[in-house]
């Protein structure tokens, strides 16, 4: 057929390409967040080794005898196939990888910190395999006992450096390299500055050469002051979340409720 009016062939909407061309199979993933949706589906965000942070549609998932409802656990490593274009995509396929059992206690609170840091501390759909193998070791330590907190901070503070949130450990203000034996002031917004060890700043936290140098590459060990680590990185997760995180609030009422009654009878 022609129009009748100009000659010309009809127009034609353009071909969409069906939404199964972009599929993805068997990716790595952790699941972050799991929450109804409709009737009987979840929407999930989960963080994957080659895609980042991607939001997923998991249909009939809560229906009864599904065989998503035993697979789609946080923590522990999945396998997962999905397709779409859209910020929302469709999760075909889940598959339990194997690795280890889900935290308790104390440890579950530590693995829904690390869940919480990487939803907000990242973008959609930006790939980072390095920081996902960061997050793999971290979440296997906190769930096997094995160092965690080291894992804690070195995940920490390579999230905040993948954000670009975290400064340039390797050189001072003045463009001098760091050195082991020399105190530095870290501020949230500010290069080190070699200070005295025993130099004080509202603004910031004074600590050694070597602490910047083993946490920025990963070398930390339980001979280092952990407790200090610990204390520069929540100088700059604080800093840039000033709403808190919640399971951080969750683990300090918790200590809270454990500390002795000074008013109860014995």
């Amino acid at each position: 057929n022609t129009n009748a009016n100009s000659g010309q062939m009809p127009h034609h909407k353009p071909f969409r390409q069906p939404e199964t061309m972009s599929r993805i199979n068997h990716q790595p993933i952790f699941l972050l967040t799991s929450t109804p949706w409709r009737e009987n589906s979840l929407r999930l965000e989960i963080y994957s080794r080659d895609h980042g942070r991607i939001a997923l549609l998991a249909r009939s998932a809560r229906a009864r005898g599904s065989e998503l409802r035993g697979i789609l656990v946080p923590f522990v490593p999945l396998l997962v196939s999905w397709y779409g274009k859209e910020s929302l995509k469709t999760l075909h396929r889940a598959q339990w990888q194997g690795g280890w059992a889900q935290p308790q206690n104390r440890q579950l609170l530590s693995a829904l910190y690390l869940n919480e840091l990487l939803l907000k501390l990242t973008l959609p759909e930006d790939p980072n395999p390095q920081l996902f193998q960061h997050f793999h070791t971290a979440q296997q330590a906190i769930a096997q006992h094995h160092n965690p907190t080291i894992a804690l901070r070195h995940f920490e503070w390579q999230l905040l450096h993948a954000a670009g949130l975290a400064p340039d450990c390797r050189q001072d203000d003045t463009r001098q390299p760091i050195q082991p034996h020399q105190y530095y002031l870290i501020q949230a917004d500010h290069a080190p500055q070699a200070v005295a060890e025993n130099h004080q700043s509202p603004l910031g936290i004074t600590v050694s050469g070597s602490l910047l140098t083993a946490i920025s590459s990963q070398t930390l060990t339980p001979q280092h002051n952990l407790a200090q680590a610990q204390t520069l990185t929540r100088l700059f997760i604080d800093h840039h979340l000033p709403e808190g995180i919640k399971s951080r609030k969750i683990l300090l009422q918790l200590n809270e409720l454990k500390k002795p009654n000074p008013f109860q009878a014995a």
